[in-house]
């Protein structure tokens, strides 16, 4: 029977509870629930009273293809609001095989205390004097981890900025090729990592018993369809293993929705030189690899290896939003620039999102030159250290517009915007003002109907239809990170008739649990329910619901379109 395992991060004491209160929640749901239950709204997010939670989803540990994400929870430095920060690598499906479906750690050390290592075995959880990997980039951190626990290590680590704890700073995991490549990206959870002294949680590699489904028979079937399912969509078969999630580039550039220059533009001229076609094109030139799986049991398989150009690998996980945010909303040319740029954001631990819209605000407040991609990397590489200028770049876009005189934040509950211009994609665009998240595409993916046509068809230029698909959007989203899917298995999904309940026999068939289709939303509903509760005892109003003005005035080239929600229109994608 899986545990939760509440681990006290100053007096070191731990104990491996039943799960009680949170039977049948999993994932997302189950990290916003406690976050919900256990952490007062109003309470400062770096304080001993915050909550930091790893959960796996319901089907976490299973074989069920791409239910390999893991969901962490807690209240966000960046945004002042609940977060549920989505990675891929081997955590969620470590989990359960040693019998434990979430960690949640509390309180927090003395300041001056030293940072530790947590390493969690059977029945056992042991601090370890992290003194020899503290301050260290976490690349160079995971090789240590490795050299002591071996190649099955399977482990999460904070780099500096964690340690610092700036408001982008990220958890970074341990992917399937031994690397700390995949990340809690969002939200500022390295920071509340780092608030707590904890450098590393590392879980025992030689602990670990197979887990399977209760119901076998039923199992095998719904997987095997669940498989078919999503190798016979044209984008989880055939757009996201050929040019990984970079497919997009050119696709949002031609519907005019492509962020240009800190949202000025819809459209950048440079698209071709890093378009998804252009990288995977330098990916084979360099022996890298074109198609990886960010987790076990990866069956899309859009992850990369980008190789330099003497053919040494530099990232894996190079990602849509981070091209997007440092090649054109930062007008950066170079990809091998982008490349090293979202390298180091993996090694200090930030957002790539945060960290290249915070670096257009710099070059829109003269810091540095429009697309100067090497003057970028020297700046962020300020972010950890006692460099005045990298605490300003290390906390995020209002803050640095703060610092360097900006008015142009594209912001919503402080959290940055990523690669949709909402002007343009108004279905993405109430998400992000909806969301309790902050401004975050991956809560409720419009870009489907607006302008991929999967799933229906919706003007992404006009506010009929919208709302009401940002709001069955989100449920779905908030459901398939419960269930531990990657999200992009609802490219498949939302173009099939028994899509859902396959996901729902999955979870039947695996926990043993009664679960249906009307089950699955009603997760999706409760998990928003929660959240916004959270949100509302913090402080937030549907005032926070809304986008920047310069969205309302500013038309969007090349198609002049603009935002035109006000804040009680929005309300309608609530729960």
């Amino acid at each position: 029977m899986l545990k939760i395992l509440r681990i006290n991060t100053r007096t070191k004491e731990y104990a491996f509870e039943e799960v009680g209160p949170y039977a049948n929640l999993g994932g997302r749901a189950l990290t916003s629930r406690v976050i919900n239950k256990e952490v007062p709204a109003d309470c400062h997010p770096l304080s001993s009273e915050n909550k930091l939670v790893f959960a796996t989803g319901l089907l976490g540990g299973s074989t069920a293809a791409n239910s390999g994400r893991l969901s962490v929870g807690t209240k966000s430095p960046l945004t002042g609001g609940i977060k549920e920060s989505n990675s891929g690598g081997l955590f969620a499906q470590k989990l359960p095989k040693m019998d434990l479906l979430a960690i949640i750690l509390e309180d927090k050390p003395a300041e001056q205390a030293p940072f530790s290592t947590i390493f969690i075995t059977d029945g056992k959880v042991i601090f370890k004097d992290a003194t020899d990997i503290a301050g260290m980039y976490t690349y160079p951190a995971h090789d240590k981890l490795l050299a002591e626990y071996g190649d099955k290590l399977c482990a999460c680590v904070i780099g500096p900025a964690g340690e610092t704890v700036r408001k982008t700073a990220t958890i970074q995991f341990t992917d399937p090729y031994k690397r700390p490549a995949r990340s809690a990206g969002r939200g500022g959870t390295g920071a509340v990592m780092g608030s707590k002294k904890i450098k590393a949680i590392v879980l025992d590699p030689e602990f670990g018993e197979r887990v399977g489904p209760v119901d076998a028979d039923a199992f095998k079937v719904s997987r095997k369809t669940w498989v078919d399912i999503l190798q016979g969509h044209p984008v989880t078969s055939q757009g996201l293993p050929a040019f990984g999630t970079s497919v997009l580039v050119n696709v949002i550039n031609e519907a005019g929705a492509l962020p240009g220059k800190n949202f000025r533009q819809g459209q950048v001229d440079h698209v071709a030189e890093i378009s998804g076609e252009k990288i995977a094109e330098i990916i084979e030139s360099r022996g890298g690899k074109t198609t990886e799986g960010c987790h076990p049991g990866c069956v899309i398989q859009c992850s990369q290896q980008y190789n330099d150009k003497d053919g040494n690998y530099v990232s894996s996980g190079f990602e849509y939003e981070t091209v997007w945010a440092f090649g054109a909303n930062a007008m950066i040319k170079d990809i091998d620039d982008i490349a090293a740029l979202d390298r180091l954001c993996d090694e200090i631990g930030m957002d790539t999102i945060e960290m290249g819209n915070t670096v257009a605000i710099a070059m829109d407040g003269g810091i540095i030159p429009w697309g100067d991609g090497k003057a970028a990397f020297e700046l962020l590489r300020k972010v950890g250290t006692d460099d005045p200028m990298g605490m300003i770049m290390g906390n995020g876009v209002v803050f640095a517009g703060g610092a360097f005189g900006v008015e142009r934040l594209p912001v919503v509950k402080n959290q940055s915007m990523p690669a949709y211009d909402p002007r343009a994609v108004k279905g993405v665009g109430v998400t992000y003002a909806t969301t309790a998240m902050g401004a975050d595409h991956t809560a409720g993916y419009g870009v489907t109907a607006n302008v991929l046509k999967v799933g229906g068809d919706i003007d992404g230029h006009k506010k009929e239809g919208n709302v009401e698909l940002s709001k069955n959007l989100q449920i779905a989203t908030a459901a398939i990170d419960s269930m531990g899917f990657c999200l992009f298995v609802a490219f498949a999904v939302l173009d099939c008739d028994n899509g859902v309940q396959v996901m729902a026999d999955l979870v039947q068939s695996y926990t043993g649990n009664s679960f249906s289709v009307d089950d699955l939303v009603n997760l999706g509903v409760g998990t928003m329910k929660d959240e916004q509760e959270f949100n509302k005892r913090a402080g937030f109003t549907k005032m926070d619901d809304k986008l920047p003005r310069f969205f309302e005035t500013d038309p969007l080239p090349p198609h002049g379109v603009v935002w035109d929600y006000d804040e009680d229109e929005l309300q309608g994608a609530k729960v």
